[in-house]
């Protein structure tokens, strides 16, 4: 084989690897099984197929496109997918990679990338730390006087010197089996010294530059988890602001029905407990709309007995489609005491509540309106109070600039408060719903 052809082809399998890598690192399906280090059978299987199939496509190109041997990076691949997913991952990518290969005539590459796997494999069975696997790099300190150091302390050869040795062994089994077998085994191939050299140094720097671009994707990963858990975190403890709030004040109202009519009181305390039991959810970040207006109706039962049915009036205009859109978890509340406490208390002869919602595009809007007393834009900041304020501190937290709410009022006819939230999709609803938001939040931003 040419020595030009090869030097040439070891540095186009660099750019290779490196843009495979990149693009399996762009499924989201991929990256989710790449983040977890501890995987299901069926998510082993799934492991196989994705990195699999675009190999064995390469290898079908080096065959049917003369000269281009860059395509051909089963054995490469057969080593990373072993040791980034074990001995049944290693196994099953080398047997998938190696068939296009056999159907060719080269009926050693089976059994080689299978015995290649399954190695790769057993050094990711035995590494003290999983971490240690990304971490690779050829350009470690090979010197003599580190190497017996870290012999002496450690009593054996540290992972990452094992996976380089590994990696030069199985590269020197490989070229010896296509010097005997050269038309049953593909391999890059040249007796002279130099060459060789190049040629085991592209076979690592291969593995490695792979490794390193999944490894960056994982870092990336762990980044948004950790920001999401924060966002997650920063989010609960609004909502635990509120229920004391909200708490406190359902029960002036009920205490001031104890007195002059107890069944009625006893009534608004089954209200108070259907409250309480939601307010027990507080693993529930989301929720249907649907269940926020049916909490809104227990919350408003009680206001409208303190307040009495004439001076307190109940309006809703609700879209039946909307009412499935999932929304952050008591965020209506706030804006319907809000409502009543700055707005209808203050009127000697009351007023009405309306509620409405409903779907405009990929938004649903959300409107909280009363015909109270109002307030000038002076008075808006003084008149929001804790509720409002946390409401809009949530809406930031999970939907960053996404989600808007708008104030508008006017003095002695009242004030709308209108919600607009983007609709999350439904792929993005298992598990937590507060992070599906974020991650969807975070896939519009890149």
């Amino acid at each position: 084989m040419d020595q030009k052809l090869i030097l040439i082809t070891l540095l186009i399998r660099l750019g290779a690897a490196a843009a495979v890598s990149s693009v399996l690192v762009r499924a989201r399906r991929f990256r989710q099984l790449l983040f977890h280090e501890e995987r299901t059978l069926k998510e082993k299987f799934e492991l196989i197929a994705i990195v699999s199939i675009p190999i064995a496509l390469g290898v079908i190109t080096r065959h049917w496109v003369k000269n281009f041997l860059a395509a051909d990076m089963g054995f490469e691949f057969s080593i990373l997918m072993g040791v980034i997913g074990g001995r049944l991952v290693g196994a099953g990518g080398g047997i998938v990679v190696s068939i296009p290969a056999v159907i060719f005539g080269e009926w050693l590459t089976l059994p080689f990338n299978l015995l290649v796997g399954i190695c790769a494999g057993f050094l990711r069975h035995i590494a003290a730390d999983r971490e240690v696997i990304w971490s690779f790099s050829p350009l470690f300190d090979l010197s003599i006087y580190h190497w017996i150091r870290r012999s002496i302390k450690k009593s054996l050869i540290d992972w990452q010197t094992s996976f380089f040795v590994l990696i030069i062994a199985l590269t020197f089994a490989r070229l010896q089996l296509h010097r005997l077998l050269p038309k049953r085994l593909f391999a890059l191939y040249d007796p002279q010294w130099a060459v060789q050299l190049a040629i085991y140094a592209g076979t690592v720097m291969c593995v490695a530059i792979a490794l390193k671009v999944l490894n960056n994707a994982r870092i990336e990963m762990k980044l948004e988890e950790q920001e999401r858990l924060l966002l997650q975190t920063r989010m609960e403890a609004l909502q635990s602001q509120i229920n004391p709030h909200f708490l406190f004040n359902t029960l002036n109202s009920v205490s001031s029905l104890v007195r002059f009519n107890p069944d009625k009181a006893r009534e608004m305390i089954v209200k108070l407990a259907n409250i309480l039991r939601r307010l027990m959810r507080t693993t529930e970040a989301f929720v249907p709309l649907r269940e926020e207006f049916d909490f809104i109706d227990d919350y408003l039962d009680i206001e409208v007995v303190r307040f009495g049915p004439d001076k307190l009036r109940v309006l809703k205009e609700l879209e039946p489609a909307s009412l499935d859109v999932m929304v952050p978890s008591m965020m209506l509340q706030p804006l319907v005491e809000n409502a009543i406490k700055h707005g209808v208390a203050p009127r000697i002869d009351g007023g009405s509540i309306y509620l409405r919602s409903r779907l405009a595009d990929t938004r649903v809007v959300i409107e909280v309106e009363d015909d109270g007393v109002g307030f000038t834009d002076g008075a808006a900041s003084s008149g929001t109070g804790i509720g409002m304020a946390n409401v809009t501190e949530r809406l930031l937290v999970l939907y960053g600039d996404s989600a808007h709410i708008e104030t508008d009022s006017t003095p002695g006819k009242g004030t709308l408060i209108r919600v607009t939230l983007p609709i999350p999709q439904p792929e993005n609803m298992g598990g937590s719903v507060a992070g599906a938001v974020y991650e969807a939040r975070s896939s519009t931003s890149r």
